[in-house]
């Protein structure tokens, strides 16, 4: 095998090891909440049970073929399966971390927790929903953002009628918690 392709595969190893070390605080738990835990596995098993073994196929066709250091499907079917191969390792490692949160269970309340939709206004009174999400469950645009978050941070354990102060990246920024909801326990 070439060197090459070894040393770009370590090198991305350790850039996810180091990328994923950096995500979680050390010393704290990956807290995932039970939909993006199932959302981890369903990828993780839809790589394993159709995309590798589709790839592993097509691979398997273009080398007899025969040449294959100019053969596309081939190289690209390789490098593919490794790109599968290594998202495989950084799900399995994530899910083997993963702490499942269930925020239901704080269904009521109005204090902020893990798992928590929060409604908030800032001193421009400009009003914004997030809700409180795992590293692996992160969507900005859809208003999920990390517990690690700054604001996620300030906001954990405030409650609704709160005033809060943090460090924003522009500067010192007061929120006023206006809502604070936990979707409702599943009925068994």
């Amino acid at each position: 095998m070439n060197k090459a392709f070894v040393k770009e595969s370590d090198q991305e190893d350790d850039d996810e090891a180091a990328a994923l070390a950096l995500a979680i605080p050390a010393g704290s738990k990956n807290y995932i909440r039970p939909e993006g835990y199932q959302r981890i596995k369903g990828e993780l098993l839809q790589l394993i049970d159709v995309d590798r073994p589709e790839v592993v196929r097509i691979v398997h066709w273009a080398a007899s073929n025969g040449d294959r250091s100019e053969n596309g499907d081939y190289i690209y079917g390789k490098r593919r399966l490794r790109e599968i191969d290594r998202r495989i390792r950084f799900l399995t490692k994530r899910m083997d971390s993963a702490f499942i949160v269930d925020p239901s269970a704080h269904y009521g309340s109005d204090q902020v927790f893990f798992g928590a939709t929060v409604t908030y206004s800032n001193q421009h009174g400009e009003e914004r929903t997030i809700t409180i999400v795992g590293i692996d469950e992160l969507d900005p645009l859809q208003g999920k953002i990390s517990w690690v978050a700054p604001v996620a941070r300030a906001l954990t354990k405030a409650r609704e009628g709160d005033t809060i102060t943090f460090q924003a990246p522009h500067g010192v920024e007061e929120l006023d918690i206006l809502e604070v909801r936990y979707p409702a326990p599943a009925a068994d």
